[in-house]
């Protein structure tokens, strides 16, 4: 049976993405996109309780219309879906789920590269929190030592805004290349799924491995969501 997901995404240019990256899976894509927090965010009376109000809303408004689940796409979204997802009907997924596991199960340092700067408090605050949780849990047999950072690449979320996608992959994929020279022992990842292209570039290119929200999204959603492949 066809698993229909819902995707909220902040930006058109995600749904490419995620429907090459599940294409040999049985899956529906119903997409809604809203720039509008994006929008928003630099307004002297935006605060996070709209980030909160509007995510909700939207959220229950996916599943109520026949959703078995939802992917967030965005992070500025997924920042605040520990408070909302427990009121919502189907299984709700961030984008970064994926990432938040592989650092729950592999020590080292992780170097976190974002483009959009107002995701990096919210992502960086969820990555803590589920690091913290996952210290805590008492059925853990060996302790997991995690280091993170987050840097900015900064003048490029501009571009994909106003539609550069080929100027956005160029600033991206440039600034990963140096970001992967300067932290040689680390683990760099691109923490938004629009960077996702750039890393693949980078990495197929230059040889350099960069972790995506692509890289393990449709194992772990075939697991999460027990997706039967075409």
């Amino acid at each position: 049976m066809m698993m229909t997901i819902g995707c909220f995404h902040a930006h058109y240019s995600n749904i490419a993405l995620i429907e090459e990256a599940l294409a040999p899976y049985e899956v529906e894509f119903v997409h809604y996109v809203d720039p509008g927090l994006d929008r928003l965010k630099h307004d002297a009376d935006f605060t996070e309780a709209v980030t909160h109000e509007k995510v909700s809303q939207t959220l229950q408004w996916i599943a109520q219309c026949h959703a078995d689940a939802i992917l967030v796409t965005c992070t500025l979204f997924a920042a605040v879906l520990e408070q909302e997802a427990q009121h919502i009907p189907v299984p709700v997924i961030g984008i970064d789920d994926p990432l938040l596991q592989e650092m729950q199960q592999n020590s080292g340092e992780y170097i976190l590269a974002f483009t959009n700067p107002a995701t990096i408090e919210g992502t960086m605050a969820r990555v803590n929190q589920a690091l913290q949780q996952d210290d805590e849990d008492e059925q853990r047999h060996e302790a997991v030592t995690v280091k993170t950072e987050a840097v900015l690449i900064p003048g490029t979320f501009e571009l994909i805004m106003r539609g550069d996608k080929e100027g956005y992959l160029a600033a991206v994929s440039g600034g990963l290349q140096h970001l992967a020279e300067q932290y040689p022992d680390s683990t760099l990842v691109a923490a938004q799924l629009s960077m996702a292209p750039a890393a693949a570039r980078v990495t197929a290119d230059k040889g350099m491995a960069i972790y995506s929200p692509l890289a393990s999204l449709a194992a772990y959603l075939e697991k999460k969501l027990s997706l039967k492949r075409c």
